[in-house]
């Protein structure tokens, strides 16, 4: 596996990643109504979100690059 297709994968694992804390973390803001767990809902999703963008960004510099 190359360096490049490693970082993708590893890109996309980070973004499901983030997404599955930020859908636990919304369910326990539901359950317990603390604003520690909505906190962390909105930076898991907005990391997950910077992480997709970065991973697009990239995989369309290595298309250029080759």
């Amino acid at each position: 596996m190359s360096l490049k297709a490693f970082h993708l994968l590893f890109i996309g694992l980070s973004v499901v990643l983030a997404a599955f804390v930020g859908a636990w973390a919304g369910q326990q803001y539901q359950a317990a109504h603390d604003a520690t767990y909505a906190v962390t809902a909105a930076a898991a999703l907005a990391g997950g979100i910077g992480l997709a963008v970065y991973g697009a960004a990239f995989q369309r510099k290595m298309r250029r690059l080759q």
